[in-house]
């Protein structure tokens, strides 16, 4: 019997300060290649113990391996680039302050992306139901150039590239044994206005993917937690609800629970995950703060078609913090199972 009201993550998780250090002194040349896996697989280990110790029902790896998200996880495994300094290197943190990357050749992952191994890792160091994480093509393709006397024209020219390169690792995944493929793509949703065909692109990355249950992310932004658009997903909605996926995974704590109205709609098709922590503020939530969301989530959604999340990953929140919130949302989440189930 499935669980009701089980709880999830989105997919980061917080850095110890070990791994700050620890990286720092691989980049300095301090570490040799097994100094620094059994760095990272020590990392790995910790998210998965934080996230099993708060009683969290579908795990990830935290992401522990991807140091610089695309930098290092996902253009690190592509040809075809070539490294930029950011626009900006000084003053307050923003998004202009990371890496550039110029397209010399259309790109190519001749290997993939490295997350079959990311999966079959943390799949020996726990039992728990595990998801595996991608980002979608829209959103690999945004930091790259693109526009006139550039490999590519347009960042959706650049995305159709990606496509075929997302699509094989999901199919490698699911032959490694994955049962859970989440694609990020907050892309989407920060740029509304964009002509891009998001769910064309999305669904074509799905293509022939059969034995895993699929869902789909979508935030507005959470480098240094800080948003990046006008958070509200009513321009995307339709094409939110073409994305060819089981579950949709949506930050609301963050926007005060607005347009939660939204989900009655989402619920006639699919399953849905909502945000109920809010992973960009040190406000301490108690378990009775994410009960009171989740009740009023379950004003649109039935019950038995809601899993709870923070709002996005927790790369951008201190471990002290994000270990509290797991143990609120679970909390939370047993208060208001407690009731429903008398």
């Amino acid at each position: 019997m499935k669980k009701l009201l089980p709880t999830s993550v989105v997919g980061s998780y917080a850095w110890p300060s070990w791994l700050h250090t620890g990286l720092a002194a691989a980049h300095r040349g301090e570490y040799g290649p097994v100094d620094t896996e059994e760095l990272l697989n020590d990392a790995v280990d910790m998210a998965i113990r934080d996230q099993e110790d708060a009683g969290i029902d579908l795990i990830s790896d935290g992401e522990m391996r991807r140091a610089g998200f695309f930098t290092a996880a996902f253009y690190g495994h592509l040809t075809g680039l070539e490294p930029l300094e950011p626009n900006r290197k000084v003053g307050a943190a923003g998004h202009d302050q990371q890496h550039r990357f110029k397209v010399v050749e259309r790109i190519s992952a001749p290997h993939g992306f490295g997350v079959v191994n990311e999966y079959l890792y943390a799949r020996q160091r726990t039992t728990k139901p595990l998801k595996c994480l991608i980002p979608g093509p829209f959103t690999l393709a945004g930091r790259l150039t693109y526009g006139d006397g550039e490999v590519y024209g347009s960042r959706e020219e650049a995305a159709w590239d990606f496509v075929p390169l997302v699509n094989a690792e999901i199919k490698a995944l699911a032959e490694a044994g994955a049962e859970f493929v989440q694609l990020d793509e907050p892309s989407s949703a920060i740029h509304p206005n964009a002509e891009a065909a998001f769910s064309e692109l999305f669904n074509a990355a799905l293509k022939d993917v059969t034995g895993v249950t699929l869902a789909a992310h979508l935030c507005f932004g959470n480098y240094v937690g800080r948003p990046l658009s006008k958070r509200t997903y009513k321009p995307i909605f339709d094409e939110m609800m073409a994305f060819n996926v089981d579950q949709l995974l949506l930050e609301f704590a963050n926007r005060e629970m607005a347009e939660v109205e939204l989900l009655t709609e989402v619920t006639q098709e699919k399953e849905v995950a909502v945000g109920v922590v809010d992973v960009k503020s040190y406000y301490i939530e108690t378990a009775e703060d994410v009960a009171e969301r989740i009740r009023t989530v379950l004003t649109a959604v039935p019950a038995e078609k809601l899993s709870l999340i923070p709002d996005c990953g927790f790369s951008e929140t201190a471990r002290w913090a994000s270990r509290a919130k797991l143990h609120a949302l679970t909390a939370g989440a047993a208060l208001v199972r407690q009731q429903l189930m008398g």
